[in-house]
């Protein structure tokens, strides 16, 4: 009795781990380029009381043999790289990536971090930045007073100046993939960062070598669906119930145990 309560005791932790997760999805169903997360579970060590494949006492063979599990543990947190649904917006500084890629981001220590969020500003001087001030890799200045705005869905960046009637060429925004993707961390701000399990960037031109295509004027809405996610919460919420009433039902048995009397 004792053994089966810490065993349950490992599938209510596991259950709020689930529930946590399902809440981080829920929490972030309004955020722009949320990819939302799954946890994967293992179960743990097994007590083996008798090997399979040992001899009876009258020398047969046992076909089986008697395991006790031990109980479950969390094995990871995926991120899920779905596409989400694109909103239009008519803001030109609005851009979305329809396929495969991430925008990329220098953070002020002057490293790099990748998103999908889209909804860019320009800063005091015209520069290219994130709704947090970070500056959009490579570095796009606007002048100001420009007539119109452009990105078209290979990147490049054009704008009619003052006393121009043609437009002019300020850049050319690149994006990134990785070979595993679901190996970046996450930093929060809506950007992630590579790891050893992300592999390094593979950076180029939107539209070229499998990388998606940018959409001006629209922004990629969060994946999170929220019918699986309240379907995914009752699952939780009733695996929790079944599972402390294992400690219930062990707790009444060690209790009529230690009621025997001769």
């Amino acid at each position: 009795m004792i053994r089966s309560m810490y065993t349950a005791a490992t599938g209510m932790e596991a259950q709020q781990l689930f529930m946590d997760t399902i809440s981080h999805n829920l929490a972030n169903v309004n955020t722009n380029g949320y990819k939302r997360s799954k946890v994967e579970f293992q179960d743990l060590m097994y007590q083996t009381l008798k090997e399979p494949g040992l001899q009876t006492p009258e020398g047969e063979v046992a076909p089986v043999g008697i395991e006790v599990g031990l109980g479950v543990k969390p094995g990871a947190t995926q991120r899920l790289f779905d596409q989400g649904s694109l909103t239009q917006t008519t803001n030109p500084l609005d851009v979305a990536i329809q396929g495969l890629g991430f925008f990329q981001i220098q953070q002020p220590d002057g490293s790099t971090a990748y998103s999908r969020d889209g909804t860019f500003k320009l800063s005091a001087d015209g520069t290219l930045v994130t709704s947090s001030g970070y500056v959009v890799d490579p570095q796009i200045t606007v002048p100001q007073g420009v007539q119109s705005f452009t990105i078209d869905q290979w990147g490049k960046v054009s704008a009619v100046l003052p006393g121009k009637d043609t437009s002019t060429e300020l850049g050319q925004l690149e994006i990134a993939n990785f070979t595993n993707p679901a190996g970046l961390a996450s930093v929060g701000g809506n950007l992630l960062v590579a790891t050893e399990a992300s592999g390094e960037p593979i950076v180029g031109v939107p539209g070229e070598n499998g990388l998606g295509k940018l959409q001006q004027g629209y922004t990629e809405a969060s994946n999170v669906q929220v019918v699986d996610e309240m379907v995914n919460m009752i699952s939780a919420q009733r695996a929790y119930e079944i599972v402390s009433k294992s400690i219930q039902v062990s707790d009444e048995m060690l209790q009529t145990a230690n009621n025997l009397k001769r």
